[in-house]
């Protein structure tokens, strides 16, 4: 993804105004995961401005960006460090310039601080006063050099938040707080099964509702469209219905499960004199659930169209809406707004699709909101999965082989990334393999020495939504890859933390797991029914791993008392930022792994709602948790999706030693 973008990375907007704020203009989405924070921090840095000067709003879609507006992969900071960086030292030494020429004096001895360029007798001039006559310097009289690490003085440095006062009272906007005129609200009745089409609808009674505007059909349902969504809401209960089945109607989850069990290659006979350790692990499809609805305004008049909502592939998302309403792409201004929460979800635009079209047939703006009823039910989820694994060992200690095989209901991919994997020069023609199996490919690796390791994935097709949940192939992937090293180590007479001590493959590894055995107090005396569980995972350039105690008295109610997390991300940016990421991760791992998961039942979807789709609350989550960065050891890397597999890992393989058993489906309360 970063070679992908790497044409089009310096193609970014700062902009110094007369009023002295610093304004970049981001091409990547805000989900809460920080990243306008870490971006400010970087503006600011190589500039010399006050944190509180710097801006950064949310770029419209830009399709000149070719690959370099998508927002996943753990890739925002890793692609923008260096690009943004570069714009601001070149931002800073115009500044510098212009100030000389004002001054008459040589530029190499002026310095700036505080958003002001300082002369070396005490005279100053704002950034601001001097952005005019900076913005005609051609040619700089100073280094553009973005600055050494010795010379930082915010990069690396805990920072609360920029937005954080506005989320806090209100004044933040999402989608739905947007006041776009004439935009109506407006609500969809869907189907009762996955993909269910309509056979037939009565809305005389909707229509002469209170406050009805009007009811149109669209192919994923009926919009009724309201003065209110109050309004809306009761108007959509009121429309008589019937619908078709969909195309998995006849399968519910013992089905599903069958199918991805049947699909796998068989293992090969381990050699001679060689002893072996099966494991076979089940993982449940899991929404997204992301806190904020999601929500899109569009305003689709002849000849144009004009969209808001949150997003993490806006180019795509322009491209594809252009296509349905029959407008050249240039015609559609896709308006990216921040997310309240994503984890993958807002890859796709399903709700701003459906707001093109409704606003099309409706001839009028329109504000759609998907109720959490509408995305448990027809959003997207992680694929539930199969896994079996063979780990081979010989008679003196040492790992011979490890094979790994996945199958997972298929993945949904299009959302750019294969577009950028092309860019980047991987011809999936000449590998004759499909998008996902190169996904999977680039982005799944055993991170120990264990002998022969071989990873095979097996897709089965079925017609329900999938997309990409945080971390991806990962989250099931490297789970099942731990518990078995754990068990691995157990059968080989090892301490668990001792046995990957030996086994991975890098010195930083090791440094992060001998961290975590000292910060964690591994190997310490606890109580029957209690117990320590630890996971690792190296990815995106980061590695972390988790170290979590787990109460299982009750066994119906684990519950993670404590959590410690120790992370080497290269170069942190806001390890402020980083904690809140991997903690989350850990709320994350807590969910799936004991027991936030979704059942299909006769091809819909069970759980509706935060009520019985049992993510974390604050009853579950761990009273103490600690999370430790490593100082800064090179290049930043990603940090959103690398603690997910090590936290969720590590909550399992506690369940496993607290309880005395082996489990094999996730989440295990399901």
């Amino acid at each position: 993804m970063i070679l992908a973008g790497l044409p089009t990375s310096h193609l970014l907007v700062l902009e110094v105004t007369a009023a002295g704020r610093a304004v970049l203009h981001l091409p990547r989405l805000e989900v809460g995961q920080g990243l306008t924070t870490a971006m400010a921090m970087l503006v600011a840095e190589e500039l010399d401005a006050r944190l509180t000067d710097v801006d950064v709003p949310l770029s419209d879609g830009r399709p000149e960006l070719l690959f370099n507006q998508l927002t996943g992969g753990s890739n925002s900071v890793r692609s923008l460090y260096d690009p943004v960086r570069a714009a601001a030292a070149a931002a800073r030494a115009r500044l510098v310039t212009a100030a000389a020429d004002r001054w008459n004096l040589p530029a190499s001895g002026l310095r700036t601080a505080d958003s002001t360029v300082i002369a070396p007798d005490g005279r100053t001039a704002g950034f601001g006063e001097l952005a005019a006559d900076a913005a005609t310097v051609a040619v700089p009289a100073v280094p553009t050099t973005p600055k050494p690490a010795d010379q930082r003085r915010l990069v690396g440095r805990p920072t609360g938040r920029i937005d954080a006062r506005d989320i806090v009272t209100g004044r933040a906007q999402y989608a739905g707080d947007l006041q776009i005129p004439g935009a109506v609200p407006t609500v969809v009745a869907r189907p009762t099964t996955i993909n269910g089409t309509l056979r037939s609808l009565d809305a005389t009674a909707a229509r002469a509702m209170p406050g009805v505007i009007g009811v149109v059909q669209i192919p994923t349902g009926v919009a009724v469209l309201a003065e209110t969504f109050y309004q809306a809401l009761k108007a959509r209960d009121a429309l008589r219905l019937a619908w078709n089945p969909g195309p998995v109607a006849q399968l519910s989850t013992p089905d599903i499960q069958r199918k991805l069990r049947d699909a796998h290659l068989p293992f090969l006979i381990p050699p001679l004199l060689t002893q072996y350790l099966d494991g076979e692990f089940d993982f449940a499809f899991v929404n997204h659930a992301p806190m904020e609805v999601l929500t899109a305004v569009a305003d689709v008049r002849p000849g144009r169209a004009e969209l808001w909502f949150a997003s993490q592939s806006p180019i795509i998302a322009q491209q594809s809406i252009a296509a349905e309403l029959g407008l050249p792409q240039d015609a559609v201004t896709v308006h990216v707004v921040r997310g309240g929460g994503s984890f993958g979800r807002r890859l796709f635009f399903d709700a701003a699709l459906e707001a093109a079209q409704i606003s099309k047939a409706a001839g009028r703006p329109v504000k759609l909101m998907w109720t959490r009823n509408d995305d448990m039910r027809h959003g997207r989820m992680r694929p539930a999965s199969h896994h079996r694994i063979r780990a081979t060992y010989g008679l003196l200690g040492q790992v011979v082989s490890w094979e790994h095989r996945a199958a997972t209901v298929q993945t949904d991919l299009r959302h750019g990334l294969g577009e950028a994997l092309t860019a980047a020069g991987f011809s999936l023609s000449l590998a004759g393999i499909s998008l996902a199996q190169a996904f999977f490919l680039l982005t799944e690796k055993n991170p120990y020495d264990v002998g022969i390791p071989t990873q095979l994935l097996a897709e089965v097709p079925l017609d329900v939504h999938t997309g990409s949940w945080r971390s991806v192939y990962s989250g099931m992937v490297r789970v099942a890859d731990e518990i078995m090293m754990d068990e691995l180590a157990r059968r080989m007479g090892q301490d668990e933390l001792a046995f990957r001590l030996t086994r991975v493959r890098d010195a930083a590894g090791r440094t992060v797991l001998s961290t975590l055995a000292q910060k964690g107090g591994w190997g310490r005396p606890m109580a029957p029914g209690t117990a320590q569980g630890i996971g690792y995972h190296d990815e995106n350039g980061g590695r972390a791993a988790y170290l979590v105690e787990l109460d299982a008295t009750d066994r119906a109610n684990p519950r993670v008392t404590r959590a410690v997390a120790v992370a080497d991300v290269g170069q942190p940016i806001n390890p402020r930022g980083l904690e809140a990421q991997l903690t989350g991760a850990l709320i994350d791992g807590i969910s799936v792994i004991l027991q936030a998961g979704n059942h299909i039942d006769n091809g819909a979807v069970r759980e509706g709602s935060y009520a019985d789709f049992r993510y974390a609350k604050q009853q579950n989550t761990p009273p103490s948790v600690e999370i430790h960065i490593l100082p800064p050891s090179g290049p930043p890397g990603g940090a959103g999706e690398l603690g997910v597999p090590a936290a969720s890992a590590a909550v399992a393989n506690a369940y496993a030693r607290a309880t005395g058993t082996s489990p094999r489906s996730f989440p295990i309360s399901f």
